[in-house]
């Protein structure tokens, strides 16, 4: 295995950039090529049907049977001339990915050949495998039957070969099995409340529309370097490696010349992206190692979480193409940054207002206020369930150190806004509001420029953040679907808004002007969420005391949070809204402690095997050849000189001893640990269990094989160190 290593970090520093085929065109030439848009709805599909069509992904019509087959028909011939010849149900089952069954457009001809046929039956409605997939309980394996069913308002592709269509993926019962249909129903109840609290301000609205801007972060490492750590190929991380001498502490990665390999691969990346419709817009160095960014012009919520799905899939094979494999995963190397993916969020009318920017009147701001305000209303009341919604056994790694967000969820405003919001809080609704005769209601708020520019610097300690005209909730882990925390946040706000909407109709009732009432609202509203407002060091201890005195979710252990889901609270607001049922709640919950389980099993069962098969032993060799120095020595010098000259050579051994020994009592202890847990019936049980004792056994038997890595012969050491996996590109 030593000289597998050396083979693969020759080849990797004699690694060129793969030359890069670049369109004739400009990019707003070919974006969207492989995308069945209106532009090529409207093509290939006859006007009544266009516009029939177009109905169902902007108002929700519904889409019957005759109107399927025209698509189908316009669809298979825009694909076919494109080079496809297969279809496929894209979806986003429970399990952070994507998946698809491939099936060629051919029927029996009934002459005993074949056809090519695609029909409306075909696009709408498939049945996958509903057992097969996490499903917390929902479906039996005797009982597997799914449905998938095409979702219209995201745009079907075409990716080699196959067309592939976006669907959400239910049970045969009908309870959602993915995280499409929550986040579309999350989406319809944010929209209509929304669009009622609008209408006190701007009664021709009729839509609101949550959008999303993702920043995608990921590691890039030689292919053949990732090839010879197991660790990488089975978790995505790597479980020992001690840090190298240099990593990021001298800052000169970030934002600097990106490699020559890496800009090929980014290259190609783009423009395959722009390609599937994919408005990708920015690529950086991020501040660790091989650390980079992607991130494209803010979307449509839906759209924006099936784009990066699509992105993720797109970087592992375009990663390949130029040698490269792409880590996703949160923390693959101790010692430097983790990866993020911030999610920055907003939300905007069918008429152009974007409702978390400020306006250039009074009204308009008291617009802005109120949607600022019942934001940080809901961040608060579900403070628990948005830090459940990003948390996983990957991202725990990242969230809580000093270079993410913590894992308690405040929110930070800026000077700025902070002081309209005291300024409303500290003042009565006769200072606010003034009657000036025939010009109606002069509301004095502090006057907030168009652009909101906050003058005090960004915090980015801060899990949900005002960044001028959106929030940016930073907690999201880099492998997750974007989904999940979209589906709480917007649910929550949802719920929030009818509150809210409520209690200002009811004053309004009582004869309360509008104004005022709203006002009166609001002030409630700052008074009450002023503890998730925080603009220090998310970081400091302080914080944390302070945080747990202020009320909010202060737990660390990932089995625990994921309890927030099951809060009387959060089953209130999930079926209030109508976004998912206890029933269902109960199930993903299932999942997420079976996933948590199973990912720490994983990487227990990683880290014996290296253990046993690449580290003692490496180790015990080379403790062999510093006991056969000694012994040599003793026949050369007197007694007293070899104890001298061989000092050294005696305290590596005792070391390695001594390391060794613990590393393979820990690990037949963690094998026990394991044999006990595994026992456990409960999902949730199991999960604390492997939470409170194998996860703390992976760092303890870490320290020490990192110890043996910086004794042992570089020459003998069997895997690529972090010297070679950050630093070769």
């Amino acid at each position: 295995m030593s000289t597998l290593r050396f083979r693969v970090v020759e080849k990797a520093f004699q690694a060129k950039p793969v030359e890069v085929s670049v369109p004739n065109e400009r990019p707003s030439d070919y974006f969207a090529k492989y995308v069945f848009n209106r532009e090529k709805m409207f093509k290939y599909l006859p006007t009544s049907t266009y516009n029939r069509l177009v109905d169902v992904i902007d108002h929700g019509a519904t889409l019957d049977r005759d109107m399927a087959d025209e698509v189908a028909r316009g669809m298979k011939k825009w694909a076919m001339e494109l080079g496809a010849t297969h279809y496929t149900h894209w979806f986003q089952p429970l399990t952070e990915g994507t998946a698809e069954k491939h099936d060629a457009f051919v029927e029996h001809d009934g002459k005993g050949g074949m056809m090519e046929e695609f029909s409306g039956k075909l696009l709408v409605q498939q049945e996958p495998d509903a057992s097969s997939f996490p499903n917390g309980g929902i479906r039996n394996t005797f009982e597997a039957r799914g449905y998938s069913a095409w979702d219209p308002s995201s745009p079907v592709f075409v990716v080699d070969d196959t067309l592939c269509i976006p669907t959400v993926f239910i049970a045969y019962t009908g309870e959602s099995l993915d995280y499409k249909a929550p986040l579309l129903k999350a989406l319809r109840a944010v929209d209509k409340a929304a669009v009622d609290v609008c209408h006190y301000f701007n009664p021709d609205v009729k839509k609101v529309m949550a959008y999303l801007g993702w920043e995608q972060e990921y590691f890039l490492v030689d292919e053949g370097l990732y090839a010879a750590r197991p660790d990488l190929l089975l978790t995505g991380r790597t479980l020992m490696g001690h840090e190298a001498s240099k990593n990021q502490q001298l800052e000169d990665h970030y934002f600097g010349a990106i490699p020559t390999r890496v800009a090929a691969f980014m290259k190609d990346l783009e423009i395959q992206a722009l390609e599937l419709g994919i408005p990708v817009k920015t690529r950086h160095n991020e501040v660790a190692p091989n650390q980079f960014e992607l991130a494209p012009i803010f979307e449509e919520c839906n759209l924006a979480v099936d784009h990066n799905m699509l992105v993720m899939s797109l970087m592992r094979k375009v990663a390949r193409t130029h040698g490269f494999r792409v880590l996703l995963h949160e923390k693959p190397f101790k010692g430097v940054n983790g990866s993020g993916k911030h999610n920055n969020w907003s939300l905007g009318t069918d008429t152009g207002i974007l409702l978390m920017s400020p306006g250039k009147t009074p009204e308009e701001n008291l617009r802005f206020i109120t949607f600022v305000v019942n934001t940080l209303m809901a961040v608060y009341r579900h403070n628990g369930l948005l830090k459940a919604s990003i948390m996983s056994a990957t991202n725990a790694h990242r969230l809580g150190a000093n270079e993410a967000p913590p894992a308690i969820i405040s929110s930070f405003l800026g000077t700025q806004l902070s002081r309209v919001l005291d300024h409303m809080e500290e003042s009565s609704a006769d200072d606010l509001v003034v009657l000036s005769g025939k010009h109606g209601m002069k509301l004095d708020i502090p006057q907030i420029p168009e652009l909101l520019i906050d003058n005090t610097d960004r915090n980015r300690t801060s899990p949900f953040a005002f960044t001028g005209n959106r929030f940016e909730f930073r907690a999201v882990g880099s492998e997750a679907n974007c989904a999940s925390a979209m589906i709480a946040l917007n649910s929550a706000v949802a719920e929030q808004l009818v509150i809210f909407k409520n209690e200002v109709d009811e004053l309004i009732g009582k004869g309360e002007e509008k104004i005022p009432a709203i006002i009166q609202v609001l002030r409630k509203y700052i008074k009450l969420s002023k503890p998730i407002r925080f603009d220090g060091n998310g970081y400091s201890d302080e914080w944390k005391a302070e945080a747990e005195r202020r009320g909010l979710d202060c737990e660390t252990s990932v089995p625990l949070i994921f309890d927030n889901y099951l809060s009387m609270s959060s089953i209130k607001m999930f079926e209030s809204t109508g976004v998912m049922t206890r029933k269902e709640l109960e199930a993903r919950n299932e999942v997420k402690w079976e996933t948590y389980t199973k990912k720490i099993q994983i990487e227990a069962r990683v880290l014996g095997d290296l253990v046993m098969n690449h580290i003692v032993p490496v180790a015990t060799e080379y403790q062999t050849k510093l006991i056969d120095n000694v012994y040599k020595m003793r026949g050369l010098f007197s007694e007293e000189e070899t104890r001298e000259l061989s000092a050294e050579n005696l305290a590596i051994i005792r070391k390695i001893a001594e390391h060794t020994s613990y590393i393979k009592e820990h690990v037949d202890s963690m094998i026990d640990a394991r044999k006990v847990a595994n026992k456990i019936a409960d999902e949730r049980e199991k999960a604390i269990a492997y939470h409170d004792t194998i996860a703390p056994m992976l760092e303890q038997i870490r320290y020490h094989i990192d110890k043996l890595e910086l004794i042992v012969d570089d020459q003998m050491w069997t895997l690529p160190k972090y010297r070679e996996l950050l630093f070769i590109r």
